[in-house]
């Protein structure tokens, strides 16, 4: 794969995991996993799978949301879904294809190349009319900071004034997109990152790991060994003496043990790292880790896939599979 951007490959890593994870994402019953997906305890990395139904751990019964007016109408047609026992979180994706965070992502990408900047007020445009839209994504579960962030539109408040304090590590999905988009040297790199997150998370340690994980990129980018990076830029999160004594256990006794596997910043962020740490040159094995000890693995992706992207090889099938690989070489092909 030819790049037209030194950080190209850790994009496209972050969507390899969100897509491999995909269909055993919010698995925390590992008995529950591995009998519905049996594929993830072979020996070799699985290629990407369907969604299957119903889903052993959904919760998504348990989910509501009701649109003020039109303006916070976001679930469309798959509003009927929700409250329903079994249902899959995106069991209309098609194997490789990403969930929606991440097809927001690549729309982020798409908007920052063709106007060779960031500016905040043209995305919120672009995400709010996305979202309204129906039929833009076929992704049945909408996290929680786009259900407060259109709820509050539809109170009347602007764009910019509708992100709340969310503490989910699905704020960090954006980042290998903004990375990649304006360059890892791009001066203003660090600035834009903590802007755009805050659009809609608002959280103090949110911010910091958006910030961490894209001084960590840019530098791995640049050249610099993986596992010093992680501990020299990630050292409010992870330190030496805890990776001697994770690595001597299994992944699902760390992420989902030690640390929770669930979506909160201040376990699923460090188990990211711990993961990208374990699996060091190989991305297969370890967007493989990633989805197989479960809880909010597609979006502990854009960590895990990222830094493994951006420091190793990322492997012809994983590409050729991933859905919108196209879309994506397209926008960075094109220069404007």
């Amino acid at each position: 794969m030819t790049s037209a951007t030194p950080a190209l490959p850790a994009f496209f890593g972050a969507l390899v995991a969100d897509a491999m994870a995909m269909p055993v994402h919010w698995y925390y019953d590992q008995r529950a996993l591995m009998r519905d997906y049996p594929e993830f305890a072979a020996p070799e990395p699985p290629t990407y799978l369907p969604p299957r139904s119903p889903h052993a751990d959904s919760i998504l019964w348990r989910s509501s949301y009701t649109p003020l007016n039109e303006k916070g109408e976001i679930l469309h047609d798959q509003a009927k879904y929700w409250g329903q026992r079994g249902i899959h979180y995106h069991q209309f994706l098609r194997p490789g294809e990403n969930t929606l965070n991440y097809q927001l992502a690549v729309e982020l990408a798409a908007l920052v190349r063709s106007l060779g900047a960031y500016d905040p007020e043209a995305w919120l445009d672009r995400y709010v009319s996305f979202m309204l839209t129906p039929g833009m994504h076929r992704d049945t579960y909408v996290e929680e900071y786009h259900r407060h962030f259109f709820t509050n539109l539809a109170s009347g408040r602007k764009p910019i004034s509708c992100g709340v304090r969310d503490v989910h590590i699905g704020g960090l999905v954006p980042v290998p997109a903004l990375v990649a988009a304006l360059g890892p040297k791009h001066p203003d790199l660090r600035r834009i990152v903590r802007l755009h997150v805050s659009l809609t998370h608002k959280d103090d340690e949110v911010l910091e790991a958006a910030d961490a994980l894209a001084r960590m990129l840019a530098k791995i980018c640049g050249g610099e060994d993986l596992r010093g990076t992680i501990l020299e830029e990630g050292s409010a999160w992870i330190s030496a003496a805890k990776l001697k004594r994770w690595e001597r256990e299994p992944d699902h006794a760390v992420v989902g043990g030690l640390l929770s596997s669930a979506c909160y910043i201040p376990d699923a962020f460090p188990a990211a790292l711990f993961l990208a740490w374990r699996h060091a040159g190989d991305i297969a094995a370890g967007v493989a880790a990633n989805a197989r000890v479960g809880g909010d693995n597609c979006h502990r992706g854009a960590v895990v896939g990222s830094l493994l992207g951006a420091s190793s090889s990322i492997p012809h099938d994983l590409l050729d599979g991933l859905a919108v690989r196209g879309k994506v070489e397209e926008i960075f092909v094109t220069r404007p």
